[in-house]
């Protein structure tokens, strides 16, 4: 449910373990290259609807909604997680699933300070578009007979090959938004997807639950771009210094799924993750 950077990696990844595939997506140029990949159902349509429910036979053994938000908006953020997950619950009544997993984000967590965060931590605080997330969440998680069991898997920032802005900004020597001393938790899009299939693999004493996904390596964002244009032989970006008193600033946490599901990311810390597409 949901094929952009995520969806349509995932999709990939799956087909290349021999699964059946089937997608909604909403973008009609992602649905040709989905039935050009050899996924064997694609519907066009809106996870917040209900036009694709009958479409779609409520009866696979996993269901992953790794929608993105339909705009930066309260709007787009209401329309694509909390009622795209509520859309996703009716369509279950009428079937069976063996696991649902929901790819949500770690900006729920609202610390600051450099604070290390793990799935206990309060969310109290969460800005408007946090706690749409937070609803998308606890929809996922609500018991039903129709749901094996339930994942979500909080997100830290995507990256990968095609999809590179900082990198881009440094080559282009543009200043950059924000404090340099503010930590950024990053996930290679290749870690993402495995997370996403080790949840799904694991084995049944794994009832679900919620798991922080980064490279387990948090880091400034100063570090992170002066490390960058030193690669590039480039003069390092200025930071604009302008973040909000109270701008989110955590170390995130991954030490659950590695105990729960024995998971390890590939790309395990920036450099690793960034060498191969500076190259």
């Amino acid at each position: 449910m949901g094929c952009g950077y995520l969806g349509r990696f995932l999709a990939e990844r799956s087909l290349a373990k021999g699964w059946t595939v089937s997608a909604l997506t909403r973008n009609p140029r992602t649905a040709e290259a989905l039935r050009a990949n050899g996924v064997r159902k694609v519907v066009e349509d809106r996870l917040e609807g209900s036009g694709w429910h009958a479409r779609l036979d409520p009866g696979f053994d996993y269901v992953v909604n790794c929608v993105g938000a339909a705009s930066r908006d309260l709007g787009g953020y209401r329309q694509s997680y909390a009622e795209g997950q509520e859309s996703i619950r009716k369509w279950l009544t009428e079937g069976k699933v063996g696991t649902l997993l929901f790819t949500s984000s770690i900006s729920v967590y609202p610390q600051t300070g450099g604070q290390v965060v793990d799935e206990s931590c309060s969310t109290e605080g969460v800005s408007e578009r946090g706690a749409l997330l937070l609803q998308a969440e606890r929809t996922c998680l609500l018991p039903s007979p129709a749901i094996g069991r339930s994942f979500v898997l909080r997100l830290a920032g995507l990256y990968g090959p095609g999809r590179h802005l900082l990198v881009d900004k440094v080559k282009r020597g543009e200043a950059l938004a924000g404090n340099s001393g503010r930590n950024l938790n990053l996930v290679r899009i290749e870690d993402a997807a495995g997370a996403v299939i080790a949840c799904l693999g694991a084995d049944a004493s794994k009832a679900g639950g919620i798991y922080n996904v980064s490279d387990g390596k948090p880091a400034s964002r100063g570090a992170i771009v002066s490390w960058l244009a030193g690669k590039l032989g480039v003069k390092e970006s200025p930071f604009l210094e302008n973040d909000p008193p109270g701008a989110p600033d955590r170390r995130v946490s991954i030490d659950a799924i590695r105990r729960d599901l024995k998971w390890e990311p590939e790309y395990n810390s920036f450099e690793k993750g960034y060498e191969s597409i500076v190259a």
